[in-house]
């Protein structure tokens, strides 16, 4: 990865992009992508739909989830606190103490979330789990008259957001989910360019996939395409606590995840690991024995069906404010599917069959 393609990186987790609102992300993906596409459109939905050789007779398309979770104003109390709705999947614990972003039209609104002080709890409070009801946004205002001049009632909300560089190519951030596989779709269709793929490529920056796989399913249904492969984080199970025999053995630094299971096309998925083996890239293994929880869920059943795969960049820490990611998996996982895009010719079929 160049500087170039960090600074890329760097500013996709630093740009806000909650379920619903990703204007912002989307605005810095068209600016990055605009010398190699042929095509650059966005749908009603939001979808930002790149493509290289539109008129191609056969479709692929890399789907990268643009959004993330985040909260929504819904509530200003009379003291000027701000109360939310979440937006994705929260575990609560993870919001207590952070730093946080209201993006509201008038700019970007520090606050934080928190709770009484330690030596304020009793008994009681000590042993409850925390609800995000029970939770509040303090932006520093003195009333809701206060609050109200700067902030509107559906206005989304952030962690504090940015990239921190650590030891062996790490980093984290919120957002790498998903902005790492979107980093890796637009990566992929830039790399592809030297390879001279004949098949009409299609990267798309879906939306709403945090709330129900909504921008893979209209882009899909849109583009109709014959291989779909869904780009997104999975779980790295290289820490303490999370146990392999259950989620199975998925490290940092080792590079892109192949998932193989009922929601995976398998010509696809041994294509992908044919490729990598061809060209020295590594790779890890994961079984997901149900619909997939992500984009190709809803690519593998749009209008007759797609083939559809799963490259997923391992993810420590999902859902929280550091979520960490190594670098190196980025860069694998682009170069993967840059060679699967120039692997497809006219004449293949990607109907399953006996081996």
């Amino acid at each position: 990865m160049d500087d170039q393609q960090l600074d890329f990186l760097k500013t996709l987790v630093a740009t806000p992009g909650v379920s619903g609102y990703e204007q912002q992300v989307q605005q810095v993906i068209r600016d990055y992508a605009a010398p190699f596409c042929d095509s650059m459109t966005t749908d009603l939905h939001g979808n930002l739909i790149l493509c290289r050789n539109p008129d191609a007779d056969v479709r692929l398309m890399l789907a990268g989830h643009a959004d993330q979770i985040g909260l929504i104003v819904s509530y200003i109390d009379d003291d000027g606190f701000i109360y939310t709705q979440t937006v994705g999947g929260w575990d609560p614990q993870q919001l207590i103490g952070q730093r946080m972003t209201v993006w509201a039209e008038s700019g970007a609104i520090p606050g934080v979330i928190a709770r009484k002080a330690i030596h304020l709890l009793d008994d009681s409070d000590k042993k409850k789990v925390v609800k995000a009801k029970e939770l509040w946004v303090d932006i520093g205002a003195k009333s809701r008259k206060q609050a109200a001049k700067m902030v509107q009632i559906g206005d989304p909300i952030t962690l504090q957001l940015g990239l921190q560089l650590m030891l062996n190519d790490r980093a984290n951030s919120p957002a790498m989910d998903n902005r790492t596989g979107v980093w890796t779709v637009v990566e992929a269709l830039r790399r592809s360019a030297e390879l001279n793929p004949t098949c009409a490529f299609y990267a798309v920056a879906t939306v709403q996939e945090e709330v129900g796989l909504r921008g893979a399913r209209t882009a899909a249904h849109s583009i109709n395409p014959h291989i779909g492969i869904a780009v997104d984080v999975t779980h790295a199970t290289d820490c303490p606590t999370v146990r392999k025999q259950q989620h199975g053995n998925v490290s940092l630094g080792r590079g892109p995840v192949i998932a193989r299971g009922p929601n995976i096309n398998p010509e696809v998925n041994a294509r992908l690991k044919r490729l990598a083996k061809k060209h020295e890239i590594p790779f890890q293994q994961k079984a997901i024995g149900k619909a997939a929880p992500n984009d190709s869920n809803a690519l593998q059943i749009s209008r007759g069906g797609v083939a559809a795969g799963v490259v997923a960049i391992p993810n420590r820490y999902m859902h929280s404010a550091v979520e960490t990611i190594c670098l190196n998996d980025l860069d694998h996982s682009a170069n993967l599917l840059a060679q699967f895009a120039a692997s497809i010719k006219s004449a293949d079929a990607f109907i399953p069959k006996l081996s």
